[in-house]
């Protein structure tokens, strides 16, 4: 009765849960070529809606729409947490009529009592391919969401150049040393890409970064009269070192290809896929060379010159401005911008000449960017002033040449002015510090400690701890947890050489297994694969529950393990019902009443209670 309550409690949670947060979504292709149909959707995620307004499509035609698809779903995850979705999709069916890139403004719904937009969308629209195969084949990958044809390599695995090629580009040709540049390399392809490895070599005369990227699906770009399929897969930030003439030199990627091929005509491959199969292809592609022209650094250098190029600001700040003789001081630098920050040296600082001054430390703080390296780097100066008096910190410089101006620029910090007081401790406390190794400063005055004198528990003269009981207990306890090691791990040996039994005592741990496989798959909406792996758990599970070898695996065998094992005959048909159910659905999902989600609660309770069962009976 619990359990039951403890469900319905959770059902009533994820039901409220779904309708707190409304979220009206507008998708639809980055790209799409002249006279061809697209789809433009409008999610918003409850059903509780009213008076649906579509923006106006400007630029396009509408063929079809809106037409309107409704879907709920309720899933359980293995810990039996439960999520709750439900939503409406408005649909439209467009075509582009004219080249360009135009905007579709948002659309507005009225969800659960209040107005929602959505999201504007820009579309580009491209010319059509000069050849027909061509534009064939990019209506095919466009509409295949991305997904290349392999049409255009001939059946003799042939992949020509115009199939698939690299660009490298750079965002500039001439640049200051130290400056950030951008290397890119992009693919463009008409074939069906598996797989793309890279030779990255090394580049002389720049220091690499490479760029972290999140690849998407393949976007349409029409290049050279034909409609690509393109991916920018790569890019660096390079740092020039040197100036003159440095070449990127040309770099090679092993490409794999899926290409159909009719060798092999089988009946089943005509029923199947027409008679088709796919090879995999490999193809060495190389991207072409490039030079960039490094210019060097204008002279007149200022004296605080640093090394640093791009676009920076400085900040200073002091722990305190009145202390101590033999006490610490620490000024703070904070250099923030974006530029080549790795590389920036440290300004200095003119402390007085009665301050004892340690390595600063050094913390960076910044991420790559396409413009270069983007954050802040700060700097902690300790000083330690020995005597009583006033003391100035001067001001710090810290120049950099700026790239919008070409020219340099000096940023100047305040001064601080210390008072420093006498020691109370007469000034015979020293101050030393680790402060390189980012360790504290501490007293060693206190380092060596008067001797006390007078009475203290000794032992005495004579007395030893070998011989006594506390020495041969000692001995004793890791001799007895030794034997106790042995024991166990001779007794876990004896159960492990049970096949049986192990494969009984870890079967719902397996079928726990498949069925979180199976909980993914449903995600993603894979009816038949969800459906096989749900039935692998629940086939599994009773066979390495009751012990059943799988050549005598049958719904008969199981029926009647399950009635010398005393479970009950309800649960035995429920079980049996949903083998039956898992197996018609992966060749008919579409009848199946109650959804995937069902089946997957249904199997997740049924093997539950069978263990209960089980363990009850034993």
């Amino acid at each position: 009765m619990k359990k039951i309550l403890f469900v319905l409690f959770a059902l009533l949670i994820a039901h409220v849960s779904a309708f707190a947060d409304v979220q009206f979504t507008a998708s639809a292709p980055k790209a799409v070529v002249k006279g061809q149909q697209f789809r433009v959707s409008y999610t918003v995620t409850t059903q509780k809606v009213k008076d649906f307004r579509a923006p106006s499509f400007e630029g396009f035609e509408v063929l079809m729409g809106p037409s309107t698809a409704r879907s709920s779903s309720r899933n359980i995850d293995i810990d039996g947490n439960m999520t709750s979705t439900s939503t409406i999709t408005y649909t439209y069916i467009l075509m582009g009529v004219a080249e360009g890139e135009f905007s579709i403004p948002s659309a507005t719904i009225t969800a659960d009592g209040e107005q929602c937009n959505s999201n504007t969308l820009t579309i580009k629209v491209l010319p059509p391919d000069q050849t027909t195969g061509s534009r064939q084949q990019a209506g095919r990958g466009q509409q295949q969401q991305g997904r290349a044809s392999s049409s255009s390599a001939s059946s003799n695995g042939q992949i020509s150049a115009n199939d698939l090629f690299i660009t490298a580009t750079v965002n500039k040709t001439n640049a200051y040393e130290q400056e950030a540049i951008l290397l890119t390399y992009k693919v463009y392809f008409l074939v069906n890409l598996r797989e793309l490895e890279i030779k990255m070599p090394n580049l002389k005369g720049f220091l690499t970064q490479e760029v972290e990227l999140q690849r998407g699906q393949p976007t349409l770009e029409h290049y050279n009269g034909r409609n690509y399929n393109t991916i920018v897969w790569s890019q660096y930030v390079l740092f020039p070192q040197q100036t003159g003439k440095l070449e990127i030199p040309s770099i090679d990627f092993d490409a794999t290809v899926a290409v159909r091929t009719q060798r092999n005509v089988d009946p089943f491959d005509i029923f199947f896929n027409g008679g088709s199969t796919y090879v995999d292809v490999r193809k060495t592609i190389s991207t072409p060379k490039l030079t960039v022209n490094v210019n060097p650094l204008p002279s007149g250098k200022p004296a605080s010159f640093g090394g640093g190029v791009g676009e920076f600001d400085i900040k200073s700040s002091i722990s305190t401005t009145e202390l101590k003789a033999n006490e610490a001081v620490t000024l703070k630098l904070e250099i923030s911008g974006v530029g080549n920050m790795k590389l920036i040296s440290t300004p200095e600082v003119a402390f007085p000449q009665d301050f004892e001054t340690y390595d600063p430390k050094v913390d960076n703080k910044f991420s790559l960017t396409r413009n270069g390296l983007s954050g802040k780097k700060v700097i902690e100066y300790l000083a330690i002033p020995r005597h009583a008096g006033t003391f100035t910190i001067p001001s710090v410089e810290f120049s950099y040449f700026d790239l919008k101006s070409k020219s340099y620029k000096t940023l100047t910090t305040p001064s601080y002015e210390l008072n420093v007081a006498k020691n109370g401790n007469g000034g015979s406390d020293q101050v030393v510090t680790s402060f390189t190794n980012k360790e504290d400063v501490r007293l060693i005055g206190q380092d060596i400690r008067y001797i006390h004198t007078g009475s203290a528990k000794l032992m005495p003269k004579g007395q030893y701890l070998f011989g006594t009981g506390l020495y041969y207990l000692c001995y004793l306890i890791p001799l007895l947890l030794l034997v106790a090691v042995v024991v166990i791990n001779r007794q876990r040996a004896i159960d492990n050489a049970n096949a049986s039994k192990v494969r009984t005592k870890n079967a719902n741990k397996v079928a726990v297994k498949r069925l979180k496989i199976a909980a993914k798959l449903l995600k993603e909406s894979k009816q038949e694969a969800f459906y096989e792996e749900v039935l692998k758990a629940l086939w599994g599970y009773i066979s390495d529950k009751m012990n059943i070898p799988v050549a005598n695996l049958s719904k008969d065998s199981v029926e009647q393990q399950l009635v010398q094992h005393g479970v009950d005959k309800q649960l035995s048909d429920k079980f049996l019902h949903l083998l039956n159910e898992c197996e018609f659905a992966r060749y008919a999902p579409s009848s199946i009443a109650g959804g995937m989600d069902n089946v997957y609660a249904s199997a997740i309770e049924v093997i539950s209670q069978m263990e209960s069962s089980i363990k009850r009976m034993k």
